[in-house]
């Protein structure tokens, strides 16, 4: 299956760390204000005295819960911090958020699991099959990854919260509609 029309997924990078996180944020609560439904979720991570990473938290949108993503490694650790079972329960919260028809999905990260076909990869599929736009945070390092996957359709928005309120509303936004069960890689590319 090919999607005829544009699809309206966004996305933002930053050159410093955690930058995309504040953007994301930021850009949520200016949505909530206005009245937008959200969901998805942003991540806010704390810092710790004595301690050279942070904690990474995500806040499921649009108002909870808050779910730890990052196990503590110790401070020499070099290793991945993401505990898979608590991102995979970001993605179950957000998915039964997902299936109330949302305005837009944001997702902080297309990180390393999605770039592999797992954690939000389905979500973000699920959401652009239904009309929802979406927007996502992206490092350099899984850029590519992400471009194979929107294969093309994707949008480059300069990563503060004005720029993605003008994109938000730019785009146009058909009604949200709901399919019979498709194969998520018939819509877009397979890993």
């Amino acid at each position: 299956m090919e999607l005829q029309q544009a699809m309206n997924i966004a996305y933002i990078c930053a050159p410093r760390t955690g930058e995309v996180d504040l953007v994301l944020e930021e850009f949520s609560l200016e949505l909530a204000q206005r009245g937008v439904t959200t969901s998805g979720l942003v991540q806010v991570n704390s810092y710790q005295v004595g301690r050279h990473k942070c904690d990474m938290d995500v806040r499921v949108l649009p108002d909870g819960p808050t779910i730890r993503i990052s196990q503590s490694l110790g401070n020499n650790a070099k290793g991945c911090r993401l505990d898979p079972a608590a991102l995979e329960r970001a993605v179950s919260d957000v998915n039964l958020q997902l299936a109330q028809f949302p305005e837009v999905l944001i997702v902080n990260k297309f990180g390393k699991h999605e770039a592999s076909g797992r954690g939000f990869r389905d979500t973000i599929a699920e959401a652009l099959i239904q009309n929802t736009p979406v927007v996502v945070g992206i490092n350099r390092l899984n850029l590519a990854a992400f471009q194979e996957f929107c294969g093309g359709t994707q949008t480059h928005v300069q990563a503060s919260p004005k720029a993605l309120m003008r994109w938000f509303e730019g785009i146009e936004r058909p009604s949200p509609r709901r399919l019979h069960p498709v194969q998520h890689s018939d819509v877009l590319a397979p890993v």
